[in-house]
């Protein structure tokens, strides 16, 4: 199951994860008389890009739709500022590449999407992301207050306290469901096979991540459970593997169920126990402009050919969860079994637009190591699993036991 000299590795190997970031920006602005002062015109000599984009773009339907509205637009309520239509129009514009996930923030959203990111808050406990346009639950996270309200995978919220969220973006949504600890969210959700919404009302909680459960079945099975990618997250794989190997155990089952992801470095970390130095985890494209860049195994790989191992997935299963999932698949690690996962194979940057605004844009895609992008539709399992009402209604659990068959059987 495992090679004899690589098992004190398991034992003693320091994992260590690094976070590299970069923000990068720069912006120009043109004023309602469509004149640009010398500040600008040097801007635009510095970033030749820039000026060659501009040149070939004809802005008169801008201005003239800038014109009537400004000169003609009646509204009883408040008639934004001239900067505040700047701030819709790179929000137009952020909106026009078509990708949920490339947004722009104004001012009062910056500074709230860089308090959510950067300190603590009050949630209900589930990631959430865009699927066919429309907010939707990636995967609620074990023994939070959305997990204890029932909140299941795939279930589509239609409206956060009475708002609907019809043409609301990823981060509009989660700036509603946080908020103060102790307060309560109103959600209506929209559950495949129940007619009628599902009214849910969760009170905020300060969310602690749960990371892994470990058990050792009495039928030689041992069962890790990972609900997420967080950065303590590799030493917590490593000493489950150390349990995985003392058990005596041949037989693996890692269950990614329910794990909307989290840092790339814990994936490409936890990858490494099972592929060979420089196998290939996931690769980033980056587009035009970068090319392909390639994260690969750091070759810790203590197992042989002799290991029987399967992963559980299902439509809660995103981001880092695909990209283990889908390495392992393909070098023949193990098989997947269970539904396909979410399809989260993206990367996002904040930069700066101005000291008070910033764009979160999607600068990369990620790729299988034979190339495949589950940004669009996810990965679909080796063998497909779903569970019927009648399955969740009495507690079965039939993709745990199609797994369990696959290994006894192996």
């Amino acid at each position: 199951m495992f090679s004899s000299e690589r098992k004190g590795l398991i034992l003693s190997i320091t994992i260590g994860v690094v976070l590299v970031g970069a923000a990068f920006g720069g912006g120009y602005y043109f004023g309602a008389n469509r004149h640009l002062d010398i500040e600008k015109i040097n801007l635009l000599n510095k970033y030749p890009a820039i000026a060659v984009s501009t040149s070939t773009v004809d802005f008169d339907p801008f201005w003239k739709a800038w014109t009537i509205l400004s000169e003609r637009y009646v509204s009883k309520k408040k008639i934004p500022t001239d900067q505040e239509k700047v701030w819709g129009a790179i929000s137009g514009l952020a909106s026009s590449m078509g990708d949920p996930y490339t947004v722009f923030f104004p001012p009062v959203e910056s500074k709230a999407f860089a308090e959510t990111i950067n300190g603590e808050f009050g949630g209900v406990g589930m990631e959430v992301g865009l699927r066919d346009r429309t907010v939707t639950v990636i995967a609620p996270l074990k023994d939070t207050p959305a997990y204890n309200a029932g909140i299941k995978a795939g279930d589509k919220i239609l409206k956060i306290d009475g708002k609907p969220t019809t043409d609301m973006t990823v981060d509009q949504a989660v700036s509603l469901i946080r908020g103060k600890v102790g307060t309560e969210v109103a959600l209506s959700l929209y559950r495949d096979g129940v007619k009628q919404p599902i009214e849910v009302k969760i009170i905020r909680a300060v969310i602690q991540i749960p990371t892994i459960d470990t058990e050792s079945r009495k039928d030689g099975i041992f069962v890790i459970k990972l609900y997420s990618f967080s950065a303590n997250s590799p030493d917590l794989f490593r000493n489950a593997l150390r349990e995985f190997v003392q058990s005596g155990n041949d037989k693996l089952l890692l269950d990614l169920r329910g794990n909307p992801g989290g840092y790339l470095e814990a994936a490409v970390d936890m990858a490494s126990w099972f592929l060979p130095v420089g196998g290939v985890v996931v690769k980033e494209d980056v587009g035009k402009t970068g090319g392909e860049k390639i994260y690969r195994s750091r070759g810790y790989n203590i197992f042989t050919d002799k290991l029987k191992f399967v992963i559980l997935v299902n439509q809660g299963s995103a981001s880092a969860s695909e990209i283990l999932a889908g390495a392992l698949s393909e070098h023949g690690v193990a098989k997947l079994v269970g539904e396909r996962t979410f399809g989260k194979g993206s990367v996002q940057e904040l930069v700066p637009i101005t000291a008070d605004t910033s764009l979160k844009v999607t600068i990369a895609r990620w790729l299988t190591p034979n190339g495949i992008s589950f940004s669009e539709g996810g990965l679909k399992p080796d063998i497909e699993v779903k569970p019927t009402d009648e399955d969740i209604a009495k507690g079965r659990d039939p993709q745990l036991d199609k797994a369990v068959e696959i290994l006894l059987k192996s």
